[in-house]
């Protein structure tokens, strides 16, 4: 990282369903920590959960990784899609399988209303599948006047559990 800059947290939030699924997340783990002017600073657990979306899918594997980083939000938005890419991700349909899927969720306190980019990202807050992760590694950030743990206790965390491999 560029030591005038001063960097921001932000967290991503990793999916699978298609292929080796552990295999993806593993190679997107160590693309993040790669990425310029950017440290890996903590991953969640992985957990196993249904998929949205159109039916027949395989269930995913989800899990956020934590950043440092001095990158611009478009900039590391544009760093995800090159990871995606980089695990073969097609984008066929919304909320289709895939290979690999990194969202953005937030990028310190910026908030943003892009074409390309929202942040914090808008459904994070309703998704137990993105919640639970989160909460490993920071139950007690606040979004929108409440923690990440208070959030999580609205939601049904039933589909959530641990994956096994």
């Amino acid at each position: 990282m560029p030591a005038n800059a001063d960097p921001v947290s932000a967290y991503i939030a990793l999916g699978s369903n298609l292929g080796d699924r552990r295999a993806h997340l593993e190679a997107a783990l160590i693309a993040l920590a790669d990425l310029p002017s950017t440290r890996l600073l903590a991953t969640s657990l992985i957990y196993e959960t249904a998929p949205l979306g159109p039916a027949g899918q395989q269930d995913y594997l989800n899990a956020v990784a934590h950043l440092a980083t001095t990158l611009a939000p478009l900039a590391l938005l544009d760093a995800l899609l090159v990871i995606e890419q980089s695990r073969g991700r097609l984008r066929r349909e919304r909320w289709g399988a895939r290979t690999l899927d990194l969202d953005l969720l937030l990028h310190g306190a910026a908030t943003l209303q892009d074409t390309r980019l929202t942040l914090p990202h808008p459904a994070m807050l309703d998704r137990a599948f993105v919640l639970v992760p989160l909460h490993d590694l920071a139950p007690d950030l606040i979004l929108a006047d409440r923690t990440i743990e208070q959030h999580l206790a609205r939601l049904d965390r039933s589909g959530v559990r641990p994956a096994t491999n």
